[in-house]
């Protein structure tokens, strides 16, 4: 499959979520993806349900696009085949806690001794550097630590996971713009480089304005349900089917569109309402007269009447509402492809849109069966024949799976 970083090796020893997908990012722009896996069981989320004829659905998700090679890197064997591909590849990503490759003798010093124009990217919990670096880490334990936890759930209620597991989508995304970044660098330098990226560091950086507000304030930031601190109306309101609609009215212009269309162009002038500050001041009234007025019609009849006048909102879609959502369709954002065994799977797509004379366009593959690109990674990209494959295989090294 061609695209816009074709041409470009990537030797991904990932995995579960971070790392996969900062990887499947890559792959989806037409760089060649080689997951590295250890034999027998693979990726660790291999084992993640949901399952589809044994197949994980999960592993699918983010593992699109890639070539499955399966090497046990314990044996000398392995560490050897490694380091060779290593000499040959552009990028290598590895997720393991920090110190893990140097033990096997494949950390980054080591490697870029054989090959200066690698690019090394390794994300963990917390970074290469600093007090907490060889700790390990999951998503829940970073949005817990990171503080997003304590600015998310009900106003007054318990702090809450945001659902999806963003540390790790987040540090993904960093890790594949910073790989990026080192492509384009390593075109007028010619050196390769190393890219740390941290699981905590990714969830302080989206806190957002939650520091601006603590520094001001002085005062820690708490859960204050789906109201915005900073732009009212900016939450969700109740309507008569029960299903709440979101409704954000980012300023003046927009409060006096909402306010005509609800039926209460009043509210427009009344002098507690009539700029967003005093919106904030005067929230709880705020709030009380839009829901008076909302409750009239269904959060899809209010949808439509907002939309008509320019009036950003929306009722809270179920995930299968999402898929079936015409722009998203029309994006290209649910995509299916047949895998071998669990049939036809759908997963989200890729979001990076690139147009103009560069234009990029995805194809999608399905996820690899583990091991079942070994002998075609070994031939075409080391040139090895079928006597060196032989004594890898049984060394232990390599596992073949066709």
């Amino acid at each position: 499959m061609g695209g816009i970083l074709d041409g470009v090796t990537v030797l991904d020893l990932t995995r579960v979520l971070s790392g996969p997908y900062a990887t499947m990012l890559l792959a989806d722009m037409g760089a060649d993806v080689i997951k590295v896996e250890k034999p027998v069981t693979g990726d660790d989320s291999r084992s993640f349900g949901p399952f589809v004829n044994g197949e994980s659905v999960y592993f699918m998700s983010v593992n699109r696009n890639k070539r499955s090679v399966s090497i046990d890197l314990k044996t000398d064997e392995g560490k050897a085949l490694l380091m060779a591909l290593a000499e040959k590849a552009d990028v290598i990503v590895e997720n393991f806690r920090p110190g893990t490759m140097d033990r096997l003798g494949l950390g980054y010093d080591r490697l870029r001794e054989k090959n200066e124009r690698l690019i090394y990217a390794a994300i963990s919990g917390f970074g290469q550097s600093g007090p907490y670096s060889e700790r390990a880490a999951y998503d829940g334990i970073v949005q817990a630590m990171g503080g997003i936890m304590s600015i998310t759930g009900e106003k007054g209620g318990r702090p809450l996971r945001v659902g999806s597991s963003i540390g790790d989508i987040i540090a993904g995304i960093n890790c594949s713009c910073g790989i990026l970044a080192a492509l384009v660098n390593r075109e007028k330098t010619g050196k390769g480089a190393l890219v740390d990226i941290a699981m905590l560091d990714s969830i302080v950086a989206i806190l957002e304005n939650a520091i601006a507000r603590y520094q001001v304030a002085e005062k820690d930031p708490a859960p204050d349900g789906n109201t915005h601190q900073s732009i009212f109306p900016f939450e969700t309101f109740p309507t008569a089917s029960q299903d709440d609609i979101m409704i954000a009215a980012g300023n003046d212009s927009l409060w006096a569109r909402l306010c005509e269309a609800i039926g209460r162009p009043g509210l427009a002038e009344d002098a507690r309402l009539s700029t967003n500050p005093l919106r904030g001041e005067n929230h709880s009234y705020m709030y009380e007269q839009l829901s008076d007025a909302l409750s009239a019609k269904t959060a899809e009849e209010w949808y439509d009447i907002l939309t008509a006048v320019g009036v950003p909102s929306s009722p809270i879609n179920r995930i299968s509402q999402v898929i079936e959502n015409p722009q998203v369709q029309a994006r290209g954002m649910i995509q299916s492809f047949e895998h071998p065994r669990a049939g036809k799977v759908t997963v989200a797509g890729n979001p990076i849109k690139i147009g103009g004379d560069g234009a990029a366009e995805y194809g999608y593959s399905p996820a690899p069966m583990l091991g079942a690109d070994t002998l075609a990674v070994l031939r075409d990209i080391l040139g090895y024949d079928d006597n060196e494959i032989g004594a890898l295989s049984r060394a232990g090294a390599i596992s073949c799976n066709q």
